[in-house]
């Protein structure tokens, strides 16, 4: 049954007496069981829907939806027309081919829903009818009465009732990178989610603390559960790559059927037979179309896939790899992305100076500078922030992880980084009493007695209420930590007294006699690594945006400390709500850091980005980012530290959640970009060349130089072989400091168009040269077509080695001597063709004939002789190139 929304206020804005009378529940008694099935009944199960997946066999036929698989379909069926049963059968097999390579490398499945569901927690503890029992969390119903303790998963969304010193960890959510101080008064209904302190939201969790709460929503209209409709509704963004394909197999199409009808007209006019007209038809489809680009797109992406692996990215969805390529706006999530998501102080402020900490992280190593060693309330502090703390710090491998609040965990380490004889004089003083932290009082305090009988009470907490209780000079220290929040630093007080060795600790005892220590300036420091990614992005074209929960001072130092261009620039959840999407577009290219967003906003800020035309990849962790993920043109998740659900709705996984991979990532798909680009300029002059021969044999009354399975053996055997080594072309020297190219910019650039035409008429020219000469010569059709064949075949090998550099000659050592995979290839390539020249089976199925070693070296000196040309017309251009830069600049 679907969920109907509860009409009421919103809760967090709500008293906790009317949020209870809303709901119509008590909070002692709980509900019955009557009204726990009417309100089962009216709103559904506490659960999510789940979005059905297509059956294999949908997978399987979408991979025939192209309209070159429907030409070819069309040129089998004119062969079994004709019975020329195996030309239909080699091109059926292509087809077969090509639909079983898409299928088994089509992404898996979405399961972007399913991780969403499997973070609703499984169970939990409730009041029904005066008493606490366990029920399964589907069958939670809003009124439901729940308690809450610390290591529980919230199973719905809850309106805090009850506090004892209540913390939830909600990064997943808002993207908070510590955990949440909760309390039960009532907030402004404009505040934003990350700061609705009453509220505990379905799949965050209880790290801290005990609590009491009523259910006022569940399924599919808590948070979470307008997270799992939005991405229901999201449409996945197709990639530039795809986009491309599609254009260029409609109009390569058109171009195909458009000559076939054209030669057919002009055959029959001519007055040929319509078996050897259908016959001609065919042959110029099966030599116009590339069977063998599906193979190479899917091969050259699949090692771009290798590659990156390599490199800490893991690519769930292959188009993916080429769409890193074409980024021109990386949006990026800030903890644990940007950040180490690991809290450090970075500044300690005492009445006598301000030291600056070194170091990063949970790290030990660092030192506090200057030194303070007379500085006896940094003493203090330093004591306060080792003694008054319950948290811990283990070592897991290499890594050091903090075992309770992350805060404490960077006080720690502060201590750690002090002088030892500070540490030594901590370690002598024993904790007898605690008052922890509450949200009301602000602060945490422990009384500790020293070897010498001496008691003293340590305090730290919120720095505006120990300056109440301490009274300090007010003024002063509220200029300090103004100064300190404005660096977006989280901001920590410390205070201390002597007592008595009887007296007890507790809130009236601390209401005097407290000395004010100084304060702390918190935050999570930005990755080393990311400092100088951003920097090599940037470089190359790309621009970098952050987007995060936190509060825009913070956003925006952290967006400063990393190099991001415009960090100054914030624009705030708030801010962005009242803008059209008009106007959000207008603003988009101008700002680059985005404080206290929803998932909402993240959605809009992609969309406004993607109305530009701009390629935008997502980077987050959190199931707060999922929508946003799924709608970018590439979204990139954080394997080691984030959710699942980001990791299903995103195309490339971050194994080692480093935002430096995604610069090599991008560099890798760039390179994938231009070995399609060389693959594509590679095999179209040969289909060319082979369809132009065709043609002019048919206009001019002419005998055909290679009949249609001799075509289909060079367009499914060599060309693909020989292309499939352009798949592994390094990457070339410049490739990450030309800018992103634009989405919209054909596959086929004038520049490739030219080539392919001129390169096809070249061909043309070989293989009629040949053909004709050795007819001349008496030698016959079969002979004739073998030798036209081979001549094809080792102009191909030659023009590999000059496709292989487009930009630049290929007349150099490394040019000539080629790579490995190249020199496998070419040696492939040679023995299949002595196999197609000499084997009686092949001649028998080909029509072929022996040729002798001089008309061998006849067909490989033709070869050499297109290399020496079309290296000649790269010298000519790059002449001309500059001398019109040099005209333009006079």
């Amino acid at each position: 049954m679907d969920q109907q929304p509860l009409e009421q206020p919103c809760s967090y804005a709500q008293s906790t007496s009317q949020v209870l009378d809303t709901l119509g529940v008590d909070v002692k008694q709980g509900l019955s069981d009557s009204d726990v099935a009417k309100r089962q009944a009216q709103y559904g199960l506490n659960s999510l829907p789940e979005k059905s997946i297509a059956p294999w066999w949908q997978r399987l036929l979408r991979q025939f939806h192209n309209v070159l698989i429907y030409v070819l379909l069309v040129a089998a069926g004119l062969a079994a027309l004709l019975t020329e049963w195996l030309d239909m059968a080699v091109i059926l097999a292509v087809v077969v081919v090509n639909a079983v390579i898409g299928f088994v490398q089509e992404g898996k499945a979405e399961r972007a829903l399913q991780a969403i569901q499997n973070m609703l927690s499984p169970e939990a503890h409730v009041i029904r009818h005066g008493k606490r029992t366990t029920i399964p969390a589907q069958a939670l119903v809003p009124g439901d009465i729940v308690l809450l303790e610390a290591g529980q998963k919230i199973p719905a969304d809850i309106r805090l009732l009850e506090n004892a010193s209540l913390q939830a960890q909600e990064a997943a959510l808002t993207g908070e990178s510590v955990p949440i101080s909760k309390h039960t008064d009532a907030l402004d209904e404009a505040t934003p989610l990350a700061e609705r302190k009453c509220m505990l939201y379905a799949g965050t969790l209880v790290t801290h603390g005990q609590g009491r709460g009523v259910v006022t929503a569940t399924g599919a209209h808590t948070e979470l559960g307008r997270i799992n409709q939005m991405l229901k509704q999201v449409v996945t963004i197709e990639t530039p790559l795809l986009r491309q394909m599609a254009i260029f197999a409609r109009y390569l199409t058109y171009v195909i059927l458009a000559l076939g009808a054209i030669l057919f007209v002009l055959g029959w006019w001519r007055g040929y037979e319509l078996t050897y007209l259908f016959m001609a038809v065919v042959s110029l489809v099966v030599a116009a179309i590339p069977e063998g680009l599906p193979t190479i797109l899917t091969v050259a992406l699949a090692m771009g896939v290798m590659r990156m692996a390599s490199r800490h990215a893991i690519i769930r969805r292959l188009p993916a790899v080429e769409t890193l390529g074409a980024v021109s706006v990386i949006c990026s999530d800030k903890t644990g992305t940007l950040t180490r998501n690991e809290m450090m102080v970075a500044q300690v402020r005492t009445a006598n100076a301000l030291y600056q900490v070194e170091g990063v992280g949970y790290a030990a190593h660092g030192e506090i500078h200057p030194n303070g060693a007379n500085d006896t309330d940094l003493s203090w502090l330093l004591k306060v922030a080792l003694l008054c703390n319950d948290s811990e710090i283990k070592a897991q491998g290499d890594e050091r992880i903090v075992l309770g609040d992350p805060m404490e965990g960077a006080l720690l380490v502060l201590a750690e980084k002090a002088d030892q004889g500070i540490r030594t004089e901590a370690n002598e003083l024993v904790r007898a009493e605690t008052l922890p932290f509450d949200s009301r009082h602000k602060y945490m305090a422990t009384q500790h007695r020293g070897p010498d009988g001496q008691s003293y009470v340590l305090v730290k907490g919120a720095p505006e209420r120990l300056l109440q209780l301490c009274g300090a000079d007010q003024a002063t220290w509220t200029s300090y930590i103004d100064a300190v929040a404005a660096e977006g630093q989280r901001v920590l007080g410390f205070a201390y007294k002597a007592v008595q060795d009887n007296e007890t600790l507790n809130h009236e005892s601390l209401s005097a006699g407290l000395t004010f220590l100084g304060i702390t300036g918190l935050i999570d420091p930005p990755r080393e690594e990311a400092i100088k990614a951003v920097a090599d992005c940037q470089r190359a074209g790309i621009t970098v945006q952050m987007i995060t929960g936190d509060h825009a001072a913070t956003a925006s130092a952290i967006g400063k400390a990393l190099g991001i261009i415009g960090a100054e620039n914030v624009l705030t959840g708030a801010e962005l709500e009242q803008l059209s999407d008009e106007e959000l577009a207008a603003s988009v290219q101008n700002v680059a850091i985005y404080a206290r967003t929803t998932p909402e906003h993240k959605l809009r800020l992609v969309s406004a980005l993607q109305s530009h035309n701009k390629v935008v990849a997502m980077t987050g962790d959190g199931v707060n980012d999922a929508p946003a993920l799924k709608r970018a043109d590439i979204g990139i998740a954080m394997g080691k530290g984030g959710t699942d659900a980001a990791r299903e709705a995103s195309e490339m996984v971050l194994t080692d959640d480093n935002f430096a991979s995604i610069v090599a990532a991008v560099k890798e798909g760039r390179t994938v970009y231009d070995n399609l680009k060389k693959a594509i300029s590679f095999l179209l002059p040969v289909n060319g060349g082979e369809s132009l021969a065709i043609m002019i044999a048919l206009i001019f009354a002419l005998t055909l130089p290679i009949l249609p399975l001799q075509i289909l053996w060079v367009n499914m055997v060599s060309s693909i072989v020989l292309a499939l080594a352009l798949a592994f072309e390094a990457s070339e020297r410049d490739i990450m400091r030309r800018p992103p190219r634009l989405s919209s910019e054909p596959l086929l650039s004038r520049f490739l168009l030219w080539r392919i035409l001129f390169v096809s008429l070249l061909f043309t020219t070989g293989i009629f040269a040949v053909f004709q000469w050795a007819l001349a010569q008496g030698l016959g059709e079969a002979y004739a077509r073998t030798m036209a064949v081979n001549t094809l075949v080792a102009m191909e090998v030659w023009y590999l080695f000059s496709v292989r550099y487009l930009r630049r000659g290929s007349f150099f050592k490394e040019g000539i001597q080629g790579t490995r995979p190249v020199l496998i290839a070419v040696s492939l390539v040679f023995v299949l063709q002595l196999i197609f020249t000499y084997a009686a089976p092949m001649q028998a199925w080909f029509n072929t004939a022996s040729l002798s070693i001089t008309h061998g070296f006849i067909c490989a000196g033709i070869g050499i002789v297109l290399f020496v040309v079309l290296e000649g017309e790269k010298l000519l251009r790059r002449f001309f190139t500059q001398q019109r830069l040099h005209k333009n600049q006079v």
